[in-house]
């Protein structure tokens, strides 16, 4: 951004494209409404008509969804999960940090993960509506339903269970799961063909030891919300 506040971005035909090092926020709305439940500062890695590529950095401050009583939502019962009442919370991402990929209109995105000491672990393909941008970021809806790749490039399903829960519970109508698994079968034909951005060699990239670590903006909910340069 710059120092009165606007995003820095580069005017591209009718898409305005970011340069590297912009900060904005990665955002998902929740599933049964329109409120966004997570919001992560980013910086931009590389944004153009082919791929979209942010870096979280270890110790980011996000948001994230909570049960009502605090606890995480992972360690809720399956069967109470969607049902129960929850809300948002301030918290840090620990540990390393992630790249994002996303190539435009696609819906899923490729996130990669680290061991300590830059040991690469695994892609994981979130499904996911396309990206929707605005002029601080980029906005979605998960499809619950995602792929683990490893490095020998061998992959299998996760949170088979989550998605069909979600169905049970109303959160995707027969149309919506229906896109979701359509959203896996393109993602699989990917991995299984190992075209972009998979065979891009994004394991060896290494953030700008230059960047600082995004704040996350008081009204991180809001659009347009205000990201500090």
């Amino acid at each position: 951004m710059t120092d009165d506040g606007a995003v820095t971005r580069v005017e591209a035909g009718p898409v305005a494209y970011w340069t590297p090092g912009t900060r904005i926020l990665w955002r998902y709305r929740e599933n049964a409404g329109e409120h966004v439940h997570i919001a992560r500062p980013v910086t931009v890695v590389r944004d153009d008509s082919e791929l979209l590529a942010v870096w979280m950095a270890p110790g980011t401050e996000c948001v994230r969804p909570v049960m009502a009583d605090g606890t995480p939502v992972h360690q809720e019962p399956l069967r109470s999960r969607y049902t129960k009442p929850r809300t948002v919370q301030r918290d840090r991402w620990f540990g390393t940090g992630v790249l994002k990929l996303a190539l435009p209109g696609r819906p899923w995105s490729v996130w990669l993960f680290w061991e300590p000491g830059w040991r690469f672990k695994n892609w994981y393909v979130n499904l996911e509506q396309p990206l929707v941008r605005w002029a601080g970021g980029v906005d979605s809806e998960d499809y619950f339903l995602d792929i683990s790749v490893h490095p020998d490039r061998t992959w299998h399903w996760r949170d088979e269970d989550e998605f069909a829960q979600a169905q049970r519970d109303g959160l995707m109508d027969p149309a919506t799961a229906e896109r979701a698994r359509e959203a896996g079968r393109d993602a699989v034909a990917a991995i299984e063909a190992w075209v972009p951005p998979f065979g891009d060699g994004w394991p060896r990239w290494r953030p700008d030891p230059s960047w600082e670590v995004p704040p996350l903006p008081d009204d991180w909910d809001r659009t347009p919300a205000h990201v500090s340069s």
